[in-house]
């Protein structure tokens, strides 16, 4: 799958120079070729700044194994994760990993979301009979990383409130509803191609739970302000990162382990794995980097706005569209269209209330395919991408049905 979307990419990027040229817009051939040496220095940019971080989490993530604490948040989410994971065995590793990295995930720390998630894919990594092939559960893990709920994204309620929006974290209720949307519709598809029964006490009872705790915190953050809401985050996020760290090394020093040796170990893992992700990175960001110089995703963006005027619909979604269609492949760049339409059509306008919606509520889908799969040396993601991109599909659908309904 990942040969041929690579290959998909290249041939819609020279079509698009080609009618570039055909216009007289030699301009793009400078602009592709100072693309591909961009990416190939934010590759090896990113890889180096994940080496402290990704050593830090490894090494701390050692630790916890050795003195239990991960142990026990697998034990907690075990039965739900069995269920949805049933090639895993009861009691492995990868279940704590898990947990850990969706729970980053779910409090938007995003400097641990993707350590852990390294950290999990490796131990999924350890049950793959075919290393360079995808498992199940590999595959259901990173659609829900692709796709996982963020409760509070304050990163897109502080871009908003610095354009001028009248009330930054308006949009709260709308993110929450179009990433619910994602990552319900990304299982549904995974459950789709795995053969998982999703009926069942179990699932149902963890989502009940999930249901109420979710819709406590929206009362609770409703009754405050926008800069409570970015206080409590904040403070929550921390607060478990620092109660996590200590409950690590204390509770390992309490259980004679070597934390010192443990710590250093682990971290050497994750600085290799920084390393070896370099490759996989720099593939996948050449490629959309091509997209990008040469003009294609503005062709299909323009394929789309005439569809929807020859169909009679209303069109102002399509003026963020930019950042939806920019989100699979690109953080830095979805965010880059965000700001863009914002100042454009303004921060309270339906088009900049919709891209920074699209924002929040999805993931860079692409990105994460090459960083997860890449740390392990998956070279066929199976179904990975369809159901990351169908769980991408789904949140930017639901954003912008959900922001008609809101603001009409």
């Amino acid at each position: 799958m990942l040969n041929r979307v690579w290959f998909a990419f290249f041939v819609a990027a020279l079509v698009a120079i080609a009618i570039s040229l055909f216009q007289g817009q030699w301009q793009i051939l400078s602009a592709v070729v100072e693309a591909l040496f961009a990416s190939a220095k934010l590759a090896a940019e990113i890889a180096l700044g994940l080496i402290g971080v990704l050593s830090l989490w490894m090494g701390l993530m050692r630790v916890g194994e050795k003195a239990g604490v991960v142990g026990l948040f697998a034990r907690l989410f075990e039965p739900l994760l069995s269920r949805l994971m049933p090639e895993v065995p009861r009691g492995h590793p990868a279940f704590g990993s898990v947990t850990m990295n969706l729970t980053a995930n779910v409090l938007g720390l995003d400097n641990a979301a993707t350590p852990l998630g390294l950290k999990a894919m490796q131990d999924l990594q350890s049950l793959n009979p075919v290393k360079s092939v995808a498992t199940n559960a590999q595959i259901l893990f990173l659609v829900l990383n692709t796709s996982s709920v963020t409760l509070v994204p304050v990163t897109v309620f502080l871009y908003r409130a610095q354009q001028g929006a009248e009330s930054p974290a308006d949009i709260f209720l709308p993110i929450l509803l179009a990433t619910t949307a994602s990552t319900l519709v990304g299982v549904l598809v995974v459950a789709f191609y795995q053969r998982i029964s999703l009926l069942n006490s179990v699932l149902l009872g963890y989502g009940a739970l999930m249901l109420a705790a979710v819709s406590t915190l929206v009362f609770y953050l409703g009754t405050l302000t926008v800069a409570a809401i970015g206080e409590f985050s904040t403070a929550l996020g921390n607060g478990i990162l620092v109660l996590l760290i200590f409950s690590f090394i204390l509770v390992a020093g309490l259980r004679k382990v070597a934390v010192y040796d443990e710590f250093v170990g682990g971290a050497k893992e994750g600085f290799n794995q920084a390393v070896q992700l370099i490759p996989y990175l720099l593939a996948m960001l050449l490629a959309i980097a091509l997209l990008r110089a040469s003009g294609a995703l503005d062709y299909l963006l323009g394929v789309i706005a005439a569809l929807v005027n020859l169909l009679g619909g209303d069109t102002r979604f399509v003026d963020a569209l930019p950042t939806a269609l920019m989100k699979p492949f690109s953080g830095s760049g979805a965010r880059a269209m965000m700001l863009e339409t914002m100042q454009h059509y303004g921060v309270d306008s339906f088009a900049g209330r919709l891209a920074a919606v699209v924002q929040g509520s999805t993931e860079t889908t692409f990105y994460v395919l090459a960083v997860y799969f890449g740390a392990v040396g998956i070279r066929n993601g199976r179904h990975a991408l369809v159901c990351g991109l169908s769980a991408d599909f789904a949140g930017i659908c639901a954003g912008i049905w959900v922001c008609y309904q809101f603001y009409g």
